[in-house]
């Protein structure tokens, strides 16, 4: 009877973590005008619901600055200005796909 009982609690505990709400994403877009140097970066205003909105936006933004062929972008989840650091951090940072 208590084993029963115990393996339904287990069971339980680990399940609602699946069903558990999922934390909402940011992502946000770093404009690289010369990917040569990555010091240089303009992050956009802008704050996207996924991944594929940041894309299309940042190439978007390398066309209006007339840099497509010369810079290039990233994107950021869930990113913080770091007061101590004087950057951006994010959970996650992905490149532009190499052409």
């Amino acid at each position: 009877m208590y084993k029963n009982l115990l393996l339904l609690t287990a069971t339980a505990l680990l399940l609602s973590g699946c069903w558990g709400e999922k934390p909402e994403e940011k992502w946000h877009s770093f404009i690289y005008p010369d990917k040569e140097n990555t010091k240089r970066s303009l992050k956009s205003p802008m704050v996207f619901k996924n991944l594929l909105e940041c894309q299309e936006e940042s190439k978007k933004q390398l066309a209006i600055l007339k840099v497509t062929d010369l810079g290039t972008y990233k994107c950021g989840l869930n990113c913080e200005f770091h007061d101590g650091m004087k950057l951006e951090v994010c959970e996650k940072m992905l490149a532009a796909p190499v052409k």
